[in-house]
């Protein structure tokens, strides 16, 4: 699946089951999105971490234009701490993500009016078997007991971030829990390649009063 990893979270976000997405990351979920654009961009290359700060590597701009727009707000010159770089594009983020799904035909998007006054917005799937085989890919990562180094790096990224962003339509807390070493090992390899970006999600989730259900 050619997808990016913001692209890919998004879709994991949704609740194929509920048919809707998970409230529970509401909150935060443009957060996440910016999180998992850093992810992609420090294990392509274009970005290197150490320490909880982030500089760019000189590589030019990916193609992805959502990737573009969060390492062309990173300046050149200077170092950025992940704290703050998972804000910057965050009030737009879910927009991008959801208008490049959109075109790409993984969703639809039904825009209205509630009591002909308050704009509403509905995303339903156009390809749930997909999504469904990609909400597996990410949890077979967690569930199935390969050994993390086995895992690949961007699906380690995404369990990561979406455990910690307590995004409950990939992974239950109950199964957090149970799968607790599993998860260790997996949060240790991806802080191993983005080190720092783990706990800025962290931060994140917390500054909005809530923290990860596990």
């Amino acid at each position: 699946m050619d997808l990016t990893l913001p692209q890919r979270l998004y879709l994991l976000s949704y609740d194929i089951e509920g048919s809707g997405f998970d409230p529970v990351s509401a909150a935060f979920r443009g957060q996440l999105l910016c999180a998992a654009a850093l992810a992609e961009l420090v294990l392509d290359g274009r970005l290197r971490a150490r320490e909880g700060r982030v500089e760019r590597t000189g590589t030019g701009p990916p193609h992805d234009p959502f990737l573009a727009d969060v390492l062309d707000d990173l300046a050149p010159d200077r170092v950025h701490h992940f704290n703050t770089a998972v804000y910057r594009r965050m009030a737009g983020a879910e927009e991008a993500v959801r208008e490049q799904l959109a075109a790409d035909g993984w969703i639809r998007v039904v825009r209205g009016r509630a009591l002909g006054m308050f704009p509403t917005r509905t995303v339903t799937l156009d390809r749930p078997e997909q999504a469904l085989l990609l909400r597996e890919r990410t949890r077979d990562a967690l569930l199935s007991g390969r050994r993390a180094e086995e895992v690949p790096a961007g699906d380690a990224a995404l369990v990561a971030i979406a455990a910690e962003g307590d995004v409950w339509a990939v992974f239950t807390p109950q199964e957090r829990a149970d799968h607790r070493p599993a998860l260790t090992a997996l949060q240790e390899r991806f802080d191993t390649r983005v080190p720092g970006l783990r706990v800025a999600v962290r931060a994140a989730v917390m500054a909005t009063g809530r923290g990860a259900s596990y």
